[in-house]
């Protein structure tokens, strides 16, 4: 959710079982429409080093962690 405006950020993550089932996934569903809107389905990239300094690390389920850099 965002929280600025209570509205969905409409992305999610789906595990596939292998490589080839995550191709023939992303190539059916790939700029398809869904509930009205046009999806984009592609492979999820590791996140960059350094990329967002303002955000926290993910804490689950309410647990509050800091970095240690200060």
């Amino acid at each position: 959710m965002d929280r600025e405006t209570g509205n969905s950020k409409c992305f999610g993550f789906v595990e596939m079982e292998d490589e080839t089932e995550g191709m023939n996934a992303i190539n059916a569903l790939n700029d398809t429409e869904f509930q009205g809107r046009k999806i984009v389905v592609k492979k999820a990239r590791p996140r960059e080093e350094g990329g967002q300094h303002n955000r926290r690390p993910y804490a689950p389920h309410g647990e509050r962690r800091f970095s240690q850099e200060r």
